[in-house]
């Protein structure tokens, strides 16, 4: 596009909120004063933030059976990060970052999957089901060979997936994280393993996904207890993360956890397409039903910028600096009335809608919106 002016935006995310015009310059760095000849985009007030990253996607388009394309997930969606989550083991990495990774405008991380196999066939053959599922060390020569994108080892730990392997996958997939250098983000599901195992093996940085899930017998919030425990492990530097998905994401084990202050550090979707039709769609949409299950308009908006940039090592909200690349969301958050759905078939009336506009990267910039899947024939009802 080269150079553009976003007018009168209000930076949240940032040190100072004072609206103000955002000039780009032709190579796509902010500048201090209008560039001659810039396209004028007039914001008439929304927000403007660190470009949002959502940390747990699948767009391994075509390497998986479940994968979304990239660009249903990135710009047009006002998200200009984007990490997948394990979708590629080591037998196919070397694919996801040819055909995804190097070819995205967004910047795109991914977590590794502990399983060689990856998300090939997700959910009908597990990645870790046999003891011979996991290479350690040709996982280990992955990783060295692609330190600039992988940001961390995903493990699947939950019943329908480790099979009689059990916590053995993770205890392999944690000891080789410390060896590398590098944090894990765990998918807890069903049990076993319990819960507490998995928490145990946890360090300072990890990351749990899939934290508000509510199934029976393995939630986080089940009991005054276990409760206790993740609160805990989060005072010791444990991440959690929501990754809504098809299955794992429950309004009233957010709004209970929010209430008794465990908050999450990222909030993500886990897209792809058992649930970009619904009930995910979006970023905008995930952050909307946290934000109506209580969390503030200030932690999601971290949540989808600071929080996630930080773990990903990238640019955040230190400042709007002179010469620094743009890599900005523009947003409004819009009064609505539309009845949203968790992963369990339950309902909530989401009055308060983070609603994306712009997408700019460089001197790149995109229009962007909520997902067109999502039905608003019930909004104002």
């Amino acid at each position: 596009m080269g150079a553009y002016t976003f007018r009168n935006v209000v930076p949240v995310g940032f040190d100072d909120g004072a609206m103000r015009d955002i000039h780009v310059d032709a190579e796509g760095r902010l500048a201090d004063r209008h560039t001659v000849g810039a396209d004028q985009i007039e914001c008439d007030g929304a927000y403007v933030s660190p470009g949002w990253a959502d940390l747990h996607t699948h767009i391994w388009y075509g390497g998986t059976d479940f994968s979304v394309r990239a660009d249903d997930a990135g710009m047009a969606r006002g998200v200009t990060v984007l990490v997948d989550a394990g979708s590629a083991g080591e037998a196919s990495f070397h694919g996801l970052r040819e055909y995804v990774i190097s070819r995205q405008r967004e910047t795109v991380r991914a977590f590794i999957n502990i399983g060689s196999i990856g998300l090939v066939a997700a959910n009908r053959v597990s990645e870790l089901a046999l003891p011979h599922s996991i290479d350690v060390e040709r996982t280990r020569r992955v990783i060295e060979a692609n330190r600039d994108v992988i940001c961390g080892i995903k493990i699947r730990c939950s019943g329908t997936v480790v099979g009689q392997l059990g916590i053995a996958p993770l205890r392999i997939g944690t000891a080789l994280a410390r060896d590398m250098g590098l944090p894990v983000m765990v998918h807890i599901g069903e049990a076993p393993p319990e819960i507490e195992q998995v928490l145990e093996l946890l360090s300072p940085g990890d990351l749990v996904t899939h934290c508000f899930h509510g199934k029976p017998g393995a939630s986080l919030l089940e009991t005054p207890e276990r409760l206790a425990t993740a609160q805990r492990a989060s005072a010791r530097g444990v991440l959690f993360d929501i990754g809504h998905g098809a299955a794992s994401y429950s309004f009233r084990s957010a709004s209970r956890a929010i209430a008794n202050g465990l908050l999450p550090f990222s909030i993500s979707t886990d897209l792809h397409q058992r649930n970009i039709d619904g009930p995910v769609y979006d970023l905008a949409t995930t952050v909307s039903k946290l934000h109506a299950a209580g969390l503030s308009f200030e932690a999601c908006v971290a949540a989808v910028t600071t929080h996630p940039r930080q773990f990903l090592q990238l640019p955040s909200g230190a400042g709007l600096s002179t010469g620094a690349r743009a890599d900005l969301t523009i947003f409004r958050v819009e009064d609505g009335d539309i009845e949203m759905q968790d992963s369990l078939g339950d309902t909530l009336r989401v009055r308060r809608l983070f609603a994306p506009q712009w997408a700019a990267i460089g001197p790149h910039v995109q229009q962007a919106g909520r997902s067109s899947r999502q039905s608003s024939s019930n909004s104002g009802r």
